[in-house]
């Protein structure tokens, strides 16, 4: 008797997304900068990448840290000068927001998906980045951090502690840092395992900590920091997303921004944003520059699809129906 072939049933394709969140889902404005009001605006993010679970999406989260890093060097410079306590070091600051953030934005995360009754869990990753200690970016530190001094104050640290120092517009001093290109995320082993497992990975927090190989595979912090998005582009490609989604203040790009010819864009393929960003007018250098170019890298690595959006509209955005689509 002839017996009848088993069919063995496909099992659905995961769909992976990568989403980097930018400052305005941490602090919406001056006067909303508290522990308490940074937990607000996440869980209000909470809600919006909770949408994307629910539709189906593995998640792996990024996120800024700018203004949290500056709170804690403020704090550090303040107790120095009225205390004497030592002041906490660049990389431990990144690595004490990026454990800060993570918290708040793993508990906000998974209190909304138990109350939507989706079992999944939630980790954050304190993740290190590896950056070449020969980027042309240690020979012009630009990035602006921590506090304003009075010269006398800037030139001390710059002769007794190494730091480079600039005026800034005439509001006073400031240290500026390296911001090298991500080239390694160390913890990547870790995070591609906790997504094989359907784990929600908040990572790269702040772009990383950013270290340097000083020999034989050991690595060791350096003061610099490392642009978010380009360190959770360079995630994206190497878990292969199959979605770039980056959460930003505004809900579609525009070309010519600020100027009379301005246009939002609904959708750009590689070619055209390779173009526009080449042209160096469009996008703002400080801003949506960054992004334009961390989604090149992505899709010109294989990457198939980048949303850009405000995170109020993610939902929107996943069905097609705002947000800007960069396709390769």
């Amino acid at each position: 008797m002839a017996t009848k072939k088993k069919i063995a049933k496909k099992t659905p394709k995961r769909k992976i997304a990568v989403v980097a969140i930018g400052g305005n889902s941490l602090i919406k404005d001056a006067a909303h900068q508290s522990v308490e009001d940074q937990q607000e605006a996440l869980r209000e993010t909470a809600r919006h990448i909770a949408d994307m679970i629910e539709a189906g999406w593995d998640v792996a989260i990024g996120h800024g840290n700018g203004p949290q890093v500056g709170f804690v060097l403020r704090r550090s410079e303040i107790a120095a000068k009225v205390e004497g306590m030592h002041e906490v070091p660049l990389d431990v600051c990144g690595a004490d927001t990026q454990g800060a953030i993570g918290y708040e934005l793993q508990q906000a995360l998974q209190n909304e998906l138990y109350h939507r009754k989706i079992k999944k869990n939630v980790a954050t990753i304190i993740t290190q980045v590896l950056v070449d200690q020969n980027d042309a970016a240690f020979k012009n530190p630009s990035k602006p951090i921590g506090g304003f001094m009075e010269q006398a104050e800037a030139t001390r640290r710059k002769n007794e502690m190494g730091w480079s120092v600039v005026e800034d517009a005439g509001r006073g001093w400031r240290r500026v840092v390296p911001s090298p290109l991500p080239k390694e995320i160390v913890e990547l082993d870790t995070v591609q395992a906790l997504l094989d497992k359907g784990i929600v990975v908040i990572t790269v927090g702040g772009g990383g900590i950013p270290v340097i190989d000083v020999g034989e595979g050991e690595y060791r912090g350096t003061a610099a920091v490392i642009d978010k998005d380009f360190a959770s582009s360079l995630l994206a490609r190497a878990v292969k997303a199959d979605l770039f989604l980056i959460a930003t203040a505004v809900e579609k790009v525009a070309i010519s921004f600020g100027k009379p010819n301005q246009q939002w864009i609904d959708k750009l393929t590689l070619a055209d944003a390779q173009k526009y960003l080449a042209e160096g007018t469009h996008f703002a250098k400080g801003s949506m520059a960054p992004k334009i170019q961390a989604i090149n890298w992505y899709l010109e690595a294989g990457g198939k699809h980048a949303i850009i959006t405000n995170p109020e509209n993610i939902g929107r955005a996943l069905r097609g129906e705002t947000g800007t689509h960069i396709v390769a």
